[in-house]
């Protein structure tokens, strides 16, 4: 049984901003700072971000289902900010999933807002296709809601203290003048 899932969630910061986190590391990276009783706990175990790197998500105590996932980045296409990893180790895999394949497309919706699509495709063995129902797209909406959340008010910190040094360069420019 072949299925997939798509769910469009959209952040207040720019494109290249929720690219640079999620195309490599930093996005798991994220997950353990910010979402560790949520989705659990992400580990390299090899690879540079690039296509080949494998990770594995531990899942927080109580969660239904396998405790623990690997998965490889097999797509990495930062032209088109898409990126795509697949399940071969736990996870999906116990529950007869043949295929587990997410797919992450930044999507520029203006100069201050992204679409972040997660798609979800998976075949799965017909003699677990009531398995097919756990399939769900909810914890990448969390994920990208957080990091949306997390980007945003690092940018407004960032631009705050901007316009303070600014403050502060005008006024001694003011003083200059004055003397």
């Amino acid at each position: 049984m072949h299925g997939q899932l798509s769910q469009d969630t959209q952040v207040g910061v720019p494109a290249s901003l929720v690219w640079d986190v999620y195309r490599g590391l930093q996005i798991g990276k994220l997950i353990d700072e910010l979402l560790p009783h949520v989705v659990g706990r992400v580990e390299l175990v090899e690879g540079d971000g690039g296509v080949g790197t494998i990770l594995k998500v531990t899942f927080p105590p109580g969660t239904p289902g396998a405790s623990y996932l690997k998965e490889r980045f097999t797509k990495i296409d930062d032209n088109k900010r898409i990126k795509e990893t697949e399940v071969f180790e736990g996870g999906y895999k116990d529950l007869g999933f043949h295929l587990y394949r997410i797919r992450l497309e930044i999507i520029e919706n203006g100069s201050e807002s992204t679409i972040v699509r997660s798609t979800i495709e998976y075949d799965v063995d017909d003699k677990f296709a009531e398995n097919a129902s756990l399939v769900t797209t909810k914890s990448l909406e969390t994920i990208a809601e957080v990091v949306g959340g997390y980007l945003a008010e690092k940018k407004a910190t960032a631009q705050s203290e901007s316009g303070i040094s600014n403050t502060h360069a005008q006024e001694a420019t003011n003083s200059t003048k004055l003397s």
